[in-house]
């Protein structure tokens, strides 16, 4: 028997890359608005309104185009050209068109993962866009379920876990938000595997605790190694 039934894992930045092509067109709009706004205030202005609006809007790539649209009306007074406008829309498109590129160590270890255990990606944003990556990702086939959702937190997490038919001490989730992937489920009594990666969203950070659930790994690849010494030290 092993220390866990079910294993979780994020999609963004846990599997592929994803933060980079937001922050790519933050930095291009926020170059279009020079003339009204220093980049650094500009940045701040925008998360002000990704905040604001992830309750009317959510998460992904079109609640992120509508809060650059209307921080760029905002700090322009309303005077961006509708050729700026255009862009920031064309600049949406395009990180919804970006090609999935599977993260260091995912396209081997993803595999490892779906042999010994089930598999269940868990990843939240627009339905239309995270389903397009999965089934684009060439990794699609290695998960049992893949259920994406409007939030990760422990409500959610909860629900998940009794639709699975698994105990929450009897899953373990991996991925690099400590505020979605980590701190909601061992609130629940699940481990949990921080991935860390060089770029986040602001929003999504927070403390990492200390935790005799909780362990980290520096990269994807070694995902797999952990799990086995967890269950080692569970039978040891």
């Amino acid at each position: 028997m092993t220390a866990f039934d079910l294993v979780c894992l994020d999609a963004d930045d846990t599997l592929w890359s994803n933060e980079i092509y937001f922050r790519s067109a933050e930095a291009r709009v926020a170059a279009l608005l020079s003339e009204w706004i220093p980049a650094d205030e500009f940045a701040a202005e925008l998360l002000d309104t990704e905040r604001a609006n992830i309750p009317r809007y959510g998460f992904g790539a079109k609640a992120f185009v509508l809060s650059l649209l209307e921080t760029a009306l905002r700090v322009s007074r309303q005077q961006i050209p509708v050729a700026t406008v255009d862009e920031i829309l064309h600049l949406g498109k395009n990180i919804v068109d970006q090609p999935v590129e599977l993260l260091n160590g995912v396209l081997d270890g993803i595999a490892q993962l779906s042999t010994f255990w089930p598999v269940v990606l868990i990843t939240k944003g627009d339905l239309i866009h995270q389903d397009l990556k999965v089934q684009t990702s060439g990794i699609a086939h290695h998960f049992r379920e893949v259920e994406i959702v409007a939030h990760k937190d422990t409500a959610t997490y909860a629900q998940l876990f009794r639709r699975h038919g698994v105990a929450a001490d009897r899953v373990v989730m991996i991925g690099n938000s400590v505020k979605s992937d980590i701190l909601p489920v061992l609130e629940l009594g699940a481990l949990a595997i921080f991935v860390p990666h060089e770029h986040g969203w602001e929003l999504e950070r927070a403390q990492l605790p200390d935790h005799d659930r909780l362990f980290q790994a520096s990269r994807f690849a070694d995902v797999f190694t952990i799990l086995n010494q967890i269950n080692g030290s569970v039978h040891s």
